[in-house]
């Protein structure tokens, strides 16, 4: 294993490890409304990423991209998509649900697949096609047999999934991609700190932990994002994809053992599936790499 791959390994690991423990930073918060934990997410943000932009010297990629209106557009569709995603996810972590919200980032990469397939026309090869089929059989049984529907896990998930898929189509990187989506929705969310926001909104009267927890999610929203376009810079895909599982991991192991979650007997139904499908997701990355790293040697 080289130098570069080792680091790759240890950013992704640390991008990861911050995701998945992140449940444990909105539980400090769990007296905010969820609401204006996401105005302070995108305000403190959006600082810390000038910051950055300023920094990393990428301010002539994102004055080129206020100037496409077509690029802004998209950004604008996913600017919401994101909010929305932010939103259901503290508004779960914080509610006692965070078992649903780790299933919606194990079933993330298949709704990548899917989405792929329905949307762009791609081909999914066999061993997709039965991870796919996996978990929708196992969120159909969570339906009809126990009348129980996970809207938390699929809204995170599709939310998640679209936003991506938009993010595709726009040449943009993604420091000055999210500061531009974060700028977008920063005059709701200082809308609503100014005149809907909790007596927590007037940062005088917080305590100096309040304030740091939530000055904090600036720094929540880009160091993981920063050290997992480390990762993508040095690892390859397979690689990458299988260690994405880390954090839908965590959570996983945060809401059942920090906060004791119930794993109900309709929770382990869907997991099974679910985690059955991310097997045979995972075994046909590795296998599909291989078999084209084999036609590349032959060449």
């Amino acid at each position: 294993m080289n130098t570069q791959t080792k680091q790759g390994i240890l950013f992704a690991i640390g991008a990861y490890l911050m995701w998945g423990l992140a449940p444990i930073y909105f539980k400090q918060l769990a007296m905010v409304p969820a609401f204006e934990i996401l105005t302070h997410r995108v305000v403190w943000s959006v600082v810390v990423l000038m910051l950055l932009v300023w920094a990393m010297k990428q301010s002539t990629a994102l004055l080129e991209t206020l100037k496409n209106p077509r690029r802004m557009l998209i950004l604008l569709i996913a600017a919401v998509l994101l909010a929305i995603n932010w939103l259901i996810y503290i508004w779960a972590v914080n509610q006692g649900r965070i078992l649903e919200a780790s299933l919606g980032y194990y079933i993330n990469p298949l709704i990548n697949v899917l989405l792929g397939r329905v949307i762009l026309g791609e081909v999914l090869r066999p061993w997709q096609q039965a991870a796919v089929a996996l978990v929708v059989i196992g969120v159909g049984i969570l339906v009809v047999g126990f009348g129980a529907f996970p809207w938390i896990a699929i809204s995170l998930a599709f939310s998640f999934s679209i936003y991506g898929l938009l993010r595709k189509m726009v040449s943009v990187g993604p420091v000055a991609g999210l500061t531009i989506e974060t700028v977008m929705m920063l005059p709701v969310a200082l809308f609503y700190l100014l005149y809907f926001g909790s007596p927590h909104s007037n940062m005088l009267n917080n305590s100096v932990l309040m304030n740091a927890l939530l000055v904090s999610a600036g720094l929540l929203t880009t160091v993981p994002l920063l050290f997992f376009n480390g990762a993508a810079k040095r690892l390859k895909y397979s690689t990458l994809g299988f260690l994405q599982y880390i954090g839908p991991s965590i959570m996983f192991a945060v809401a059942v053992l920090l906060y004791g979650e119930e794993f109900t007997l309709e929770r382990a139904v869907i997991f099974m599936f679910v985690w059955a499908g991310v097997v045979l997701f995972t075994l046909d990355s590795f296998r599909a790499y291989r078999q084209q790293k084999r036609q590349h040697s032959a060449l």
